[in-house]
């Protein structure tokens, strides 16, 4: 995950959170809801790059197995039998 990303799911969290108690302490129903909003959006953007992130390791290792698997494969064939 990139610095920036995790920085700003981060500030959303902070700023819904901040958000959603001026709401409570003013009796602002509709700021709290904001806030609740942006709070869950920061936590949704945190939770997908960390699918993203994982995926791509997935991808990386499958494609460090193929290369390897092709490795011995060319090796057996380029051996005098």
């Amino acid at each position: 995950m990139h610095w920036s990303q995790v920085m700003g799911s981060i500030k959303d969290k902070i700023a819904g959170t901040a958000k959603e108690v001026e709401g409570k302490v003013t009796g602002d129903k509709v700021r709290e809801g904001q806030g609740a909003v942006q709070k869950v959006v920061g936590k949704v953007e945190g939770a997908a790059e960390t699918v993203v992130d994982k995926v791509k390791q997935v991808g990386r290792d499958i494609a460090d197995k193929v290369s390897d698997a092709g490795s011995r494969v060319d090796e057996r064939t380029t051996k005098p039998q």
